[in-house]
């Protein structure tokens, strides 16, 4: 291991990279009961949903651990998988011709790993717009938390108002969340899924949370429960090229920032990119195989890179215990059905996606008001595609207009073409 990760070059070791990866998968183990928690809600069984997120977390992060050689985890993404079941409830249609979308993003986004076409996309589009889709699926994410939860409800006078606090799973929620806040602000690692578990602790002691076991024999994972010409008789190709440029921006920013705590950027780049990219691209594609959502690289990867993880064998060890976490699947089950433990994640990680919103010159008009148009989009259409295209529209368009034209990528005004056409044409709902 030390010849084959290069321990002694990354000035790292065996011990401290065991106790990186573990710290990373505590990290992000709440991925493990959020994703089948958002996805059941579309209609994809649990423990189809379970099997599917194991095992394209343990594909992605073991390609990344032998090829790439990071300490970066892979997993199904947050606001996308929000992103799916927004997409099934305005639509109408089955999950199958859903995940069909998610199969063929992936592999476009393999397709662009491949090639330069992927370093020309993510330099056409600004950092405004890229830092604004970010923005706004944690917006996205937020609210579905709040509404899972009952601490926002349906309101018919102004669509939407302030919950029931004498509702039981909404003063969990409420507890759960600042139990888990004081937790993050005490930095104690792994504290989005240590508030989950103390979570689930006071919902079993208050009659909320029931078990009927908590290990069983790992469920068989379904195979290829996709519709793939539903996608192109429904003309989904805007929500194909949404699951696209979100993982594309998503994966690629992550990568960066990761990289740039390991010390490993040199001269800004990334050692080892392609092989990186292709880790989140092959875990895409193979996870809606599965159904999932599509994968990401994972900010919490930035916990076991604090406690010392320098390697891919940070990432293995993350790879192996998501690998043992199947034999588990009757207590992650009881635990997704009680929306108080998941919901208090689904808020704190839409905070943790406003960090770029810094990044954005608000005082420069033409850069500040697409971005807040698609931050405004995403959560109140419910629909992360709209925000883009909203976007995509805005931003070349004022720029025209302010006489910079010329400042605009010309990828970016066939995109806005695109879009108004789709969004007049052919919309999603």
């Amino acid at each position: 291991m030390k010849k084959f990760f290069k321990l002694e070059q990354h000035g790292t070791s065996v011990k401290t990279e065991l106790l990186a990866g573990l710290t990373t998968f505590l990290a992000m183990a709440y991925i493990l009961v959020v994703n089948p928690a958002v996805l059941s809600a579309a209609g994809i069984p649990f423990d189809q949903v379970f099997m599917a997120t194991v095992i394209s977390a343990v594909i992605g992060t073991l390609f990344m651990a032998l090829f790439a050689n990071h300490p970066i985890a892979i997993a199904p993404g947050m606001g996308l998988n929000a992103y799916f079941t927004s997409v099934v409830a305005t639509t109408g249609l089955s999950y199958q011709v859903v995940l069909g979308t998610v199969f063929l993003a992936g592999l476009l986004f393999l397709l662009l790993s491949l090639t330069s076409l992927r370093e020309a996309l993510i330099r056409a589009i600004p950092d405004s717009l890229k830092y604004g889709i970010t923005g706004g699926i944690g917006l996205f994410i937020a609210f579905l938390g709040l509404k899972m939860s009952g601490i926002v409800v349906a309101n018919p006078d102004n669509l939407v108002t302030f919950g029931d606090l004498h509702r039981s799973v909404t003063l969990l929620t409420i507890l759960g969340l600042f139990i888990t806040l004081i937790l993050m602000a005490r930095r104690i690692p792994g504290a989005l899924f240590i508030g989950m578990a103390i979570t689930a602790l006071i919902g079993y002691f208050t009659g909320q949370l029931h078990f009927d076991g908590f290990f069983s024999a790992p469920p068989l994972p379904v195979f290829f429960d996709m519709d793939l010409p539903g996608v192109f008789s429904q003309g989904l190709y805007t929500t194909v090229f949404a699951f696209l440029l979100v993982t594309l921006f998503d994966t690629t920013g992550t990568l960066i920032g990761v990289a740039e705590q390991t010390g490993a950027m040199k001269n800004g780049e990334l050692p080892r990119a392609k092989s990186a990219l292709l880790a989140d691209a092959t875990a895409t594609t193979i996870g809606s195989m599965f159904g999932t959502s599509p994968t990401t690289a994972y900010i919490e990867s930035t916990t076991g890179v604090a406690a010392g993880g320098r390697t891919g064998l940070t990432s293995l060890v993350v790879g192996c215990l998501f690998a043992l976490s199947i034999f588990v699947s009757p207590l992650v089950g009881a635990i997704s059905s009680l929306s108080a433990i998941t919901a208090p994640a689904l808020i704190i990680v839409g905070c943790f996606m406003m960090e770029g919103l810094a990044r954005i010159q608000w005082k420069v008009f033409d850069e500040a008001f697409p971005a807040f148009a698609i931050m405004l989009m995403m959560p109140l259409t419910a629909s992360i595609a709209t925000g883009i295209a909203v976007g995509f529209i805005t931003y070349p368009v004022m720029k025209f207009v302010s006489g910079k034209g010329r400042e605009v990528h010309p990828l970016l005004y066939i995109f806005g073409l695109i879009f108004v056409i789709q969004l007049v044409f052919f919309p999603a709902h």
